[in-house]
């Protein structure tokens, strides 16, 4: 039986994404999966990036949170919901970082630096001391936004016309790694762990 440190769980991101990666067998294997995938999808990053955000206009709820400051963004920002365009330059800097995370899932290596940008992503999202921004998504939406971009990269897979058994290996491999996101987007939204210190700096490695 494998010792976990309820301490480290919940105060070192390399600690936790590692206990969570083994208990979802996500392994080298996997990885591979999702590069040998890379250069076919990597092209149709602009299609998932349209996708999620034509999903995200259709509920006025989720268009809000849009028509906050994004972390990093530094130009104008349209405060007014009716008035918040998709080719506004606050949307185009989302669009840009959305499109800057699929290519990284799809060619960076599963490293340290790599878990402490996946770490780095779910804290942006979050109103925690020490940001900048003041956007603060509910956890309702990122979990359903996380559902739809793994049925969106699901179905993109299906197009390539791969293979059944590597079709599946892909497809399991896009699920692990979008469950290891979501694990740390609940680090921060969940009480888990509320005794310890879970603050770290806002740097992404």
């Amino acid at each position: 039986m494998d010792h976990v440190d309820r301490v480290l769980l919940h105060t070192d991101p390399v600690y936790r994404y590692n206990y969570v990666a083994k208990f979802v067998d996500f392994s080298d294997k996997d990885v591979q999966a999702i590069k040998s995938v890379s250069e076919r999808l990597a092209p149709l990053g602009g299609v998932i990036v349209d996708t999620v955000y034509d999903k995200l206009r259709a509920f006025d709820i989720t268009w809000e949170s849009m028509a906050k400051r994004h972390e990093g963004y530094a130009g104008e920002v349209v405060e007014k919901v009716q008035d918040l365009k998709v080719d506004c330059s606050q949307i185009k800097y989302r669009k840009d970082m959305l499109t800057r995370y699929i290519n990284r899932l799809l060619a960076n290596p599963y490293d340290e630096r790599m878990i402490k940008y996946l770490d780095w992503v779910a804290k942006i999202h979050t109103d925690i001391p020490g940001k900048k921004s003041k956007i603060n998504v509910e956890y309702i939406h990122i979990s359903a936004l996380m559902g739809f971009i793994e049925n969106t990269l699901m179905s993109l897979v299906g197009s390539l016309q791969l293979e059944r058994e590597h079709e599946l290996q892909v497809n399991m491999a896009f699920n692990k790694v979008l469950w290891l996101q979501n694990d740390f987007f609940a680090k921060y939204y969940t009480k888990d762990g509320s005794d310890q210190s879970t603050q770290s700096g806002l740097q992404s490695g």
